[in-house]
Formats: structure tokens, C-alpha cells, sequence
């Protein structure tokens, strides 16, 4: 596919285990909000489950730990995220599969999560990538079919030139498809769901047959 100029790829699920991003949002933060206001950790955990599904994942709100912070009076959030950065951990073929591809491709990263928290999933193999964009933190934006193409705009593709990886049916896979780009699906649950990828070896694959 020597047509493809960039590969680009969404973090969480897709780079990065959910594991950093569920102890903040999932552990953290209940735990704080069980200590305000003196509900016990199951408890809290229900009412801030429920807050989240009032926000929903189509508004920003949801993607902001400043808003939640703010919101939940919890004060300041850097003690959270700092004691959270021991639980990020990359799938297993990341650095293997990185480091093929970005002798042969541009590589980016294509976000919906806020940049305080992306550096932080990305620390670590940061220097792989030629940008790395969030669409909430540079655009205002959910990853919808636009940011696909502002992204391309931005470094000067065209969509047909693009490879788009991630494990968001909706976010990562129709709307990048919507934008004209080639879109992969990252199923990671085993379940093979069609057309879609286990790991990420199965896009080196793809892209460098002879890897």
C-alpha cells in the first residue's frame, strides 16, 4: 500500500490499556467524592456512574477532567493524575509495531483524549509519533468525520492517503471512513467481530507483508 503517507492511531484501547483512565475516572474520583461527602465507595461510585450517563460521550464535558474536578468540588486534579501514571501500561506489540512502521510511515496519534491526560498515555512513546492530536483539547470537537479531515488539512494528505486505527466503532471507524479515510477497527475482546483487527501486529501485517 505504498499509496498510504500516514498511519495514524487512537490511544486508549488502541496503544494504551484502559487501565490508567478507569482507575482515575472509575476509582479516583469516587473515592474522593465518597470522602466529601461521606457516602461509602459503592455508593459513590453509583452517583458519579450516574453523572457521567447524564453528560454522555457526545458532549465534551464527558472527556474533561477539569469539568468533573469543578463540577464534583473534588479541588485539584494533578494529585489524582500523578498518583494514577503508575497504572499506564501499552499492549504488548506496541513498541515492536511502532517502531516498524515509523521506518516506512509518518505516524500520529488521533485522540478524543484532553492533551493533560494524553501526554501522560503517551509518555513513553511519545517520540514515535510526528503529532499528536486531541480533537477536545485542539479542536472543541468530538472525533467526528471534520476532525478527521482538519487532521489531513493539517498535514498536508489527502484522506485516501490515510490509515485510521482504533477501538471506537463510531469514532474511530464510521466517522473515519465518513472523512475518506482507510479505517481499521481494534477489537480487542476476542470476539473477532468482522474486518476487524485483534492487535496491532495484524495492521503491520497489512501494511509491510514481508514483516
Amino acid at each position: 500500500m505504498r499509496q498510504i503517507e500516514l498511519v495514524s492511531f487512537d490511544a486508549e484501547g488502541t496503544l494504551v490499556t484502559p487501565n490508567f483512565s478507569e482507575t482515575i475516572w472509575h476509582e479516583a474520583i469516587p473515592a474522593l467524592y465518597a470522602q466529601k461527602t461521606g457516602l461509602d465507595l459503592a455508593q459513590a461510585k453509583k452517583c458519579i456512574t450516574e453523572e457521567y450517563n447524564k453528560i454522555g460521550v457526545h458532549r465534551l464535558e464527558w472527556y474533561d477532567i477539569e469539568y468533573w474536578f469543578s463540577w464534583l468540588d473534588l479541588g485539584s486534579s494533578e494529585p489524582v493524575i500523578q498518583s494514577c501514571l503508575c497504572k499506564i501500561s501499552y499492549y504488548p506489540e506496541i513498541t515492536e509495531v511502532l517502531s516498524s512502521l515509523a521506518g516506512e510511515y509518518r505516524l500520529i496519534v488521533a485522540s478524543g483524549t484532553p492533551l493533560e491526560l494524553l501526554h501522560c498515555l503517551l509518555r513513553d512513546i511519545k517520540p514515535y509519533f510526528a503529532r499528536v492530536f486531541s480533537s477536545i483539547s485542539h479542536y472543541g470537537q468530538v472525533k467526528n468525520p471534520d476532525f478527521y479531515l482538519r487532521i489531513c488539512e493539517e498535514m498536508g494528505v489527502k484522506p485516501s492517503q490515510v490509515i485510521h486505527v482504533g477501538d471506537n466503532w463510531q469514532f474511530d471507524f464510521l466517522n473515519a471512513r465518513q472523512a475518506g479515510l482507510n479505517a481499521f477497527y481494534i477489537d480487542r475482546s476476542g470476539e473477532n467481530h468482522q474486518d476487524s483487527l485483534s492487535d496491532l501486529t495484524q495492521l503491520e501485517h497489512f501494511l509491510m507483508p514481508s514483516a
